[in-house]
């Protein structure tokens, strides 16, 4: 009994890092947001409760907030969808046994290693600049200059352009979870008759939809946090069609030192997340496929 109370201790020492790490960086801040979030609190002063005062500030005298909400969502709406259908596509492309293909496999995952940086934000707002590199791309067609940054009807749409050109993660594991798909499965198929689009809803899409699953969640988690591509790339504007929810959190904890307010809005978005999770976890019973014995789509 000594000795396995010796090993138990060796092994706490090991994870004694990471223990500490989670407590002071992780379960402290959390803990702390949450109490914050129910008083006025700036860097500089004391924090004084006032209870419920910034949420009912939030959500009747905050017209940022609402705006900054819905432009979130629509984001999400926009760029979840399109970053899973291209992640997907490139997949199957990938697929394919050719000559070379590990070479273009990792050419297409290379975006992600650099996704989410500054320095990529701010390429991608010089290429759509009035004067960048698309506008004279499509000069070149004698198609007439688009305001792509300078518009608050496509400017939202265009950031999240960024986001879905940062598709390689997915990709990767959509690309691991095709592979893990028998060709058998495909062979007895075609001797039916399946048509391709047939095969890829009867067979492709039920297989690996724990990973469309698994990807989905995670790419609605990322989009709702979204901050450096709309901060660097438009700066929130114009006319506030690009200020998304995580910079109206950055704006009021760190230009205005509104920390208590900042708590608060960062547990909204920590429920909106919740919420939006777990309607996800509740539908995929009835659209994800599981070999031992779930439903399929």
């Amino acid at each position: 009994m000594k000795r396995y109370r010796k090993k138990d201790y060796v092994g706490l020492l090991y994870i004694s890092p990471w223990i500490v790490g989670f407590l002071l960086f992780k379960l402290y801040p959390f803990v702390m947001s949450f109490i914050y979030s129910f008083s006025e609190f700036s860097i500089l002063k004391t924090p004084i409760f006032n209870g419920l005062d910034n949420y009912i500030y939030m959500f009747i005298k905050d017209k940022l907030y609402w705006q900054s909400l819905l432009n979130t969502v629509i984001y999400v709406l926009m760029t979840v969808p399109m970053k899973l259908a291209f992640a997907l596509m490139v997949a199957m492309i990938l697929n394919i046994k050719i000559k070379g293909v590990n070479i273009f496999r990792t050419i297409y995952y290379l975006p992600s290693i650099l996704g989410g940086s500054v320095a990529v934000s701010v390429l991608w707002r010089f290429l759509f600049m009035k004067d960048g590199i698309v506008n004279k791309f499509l000069a070149i067609f004698r198609i007439g200059g688009v305001d792509w940054l300078g518009s608050p009807n496509i400017a939202l749409f265009t950031v999240s352009l960024l986001a879905v050109w940062q598709f390689g993660s997915s990709m990767v594991i959509f690309l691991a979870g095709l592979k893990q798909i028998p060709n058998e499965m495909y062979e007895a198929a075609l001797v039916d008759g399946a048509s391709r689009v047939r095969r890829f809803f009867s067979i492709t899409l039920p297989m690996i939809s724990p990973i469309l699953f698994f990807n989905l969640v995670m790419q609605m988690i990322n989009a709702f946090q979204e901050f450096t591509g709309p901060y660097v790339v438009t700066g929130g504007g114009p006319m506030n069609s690009t200020y998304v929810y995580s910079m109206l959190i950055y704006d009021n904890a760190f230009k205005y030192f509104r920390m208590g307010y900042s708590s608060a809005l960062s547990w909204i978005q920590f429920l909106l997340i919740l919420i939006v999770t777990v309607v996800i976890f509740k539908s995929s019973s009835y659209w994800t496929y599981y070999e031992d014995g779930g439903k399929s789509i």
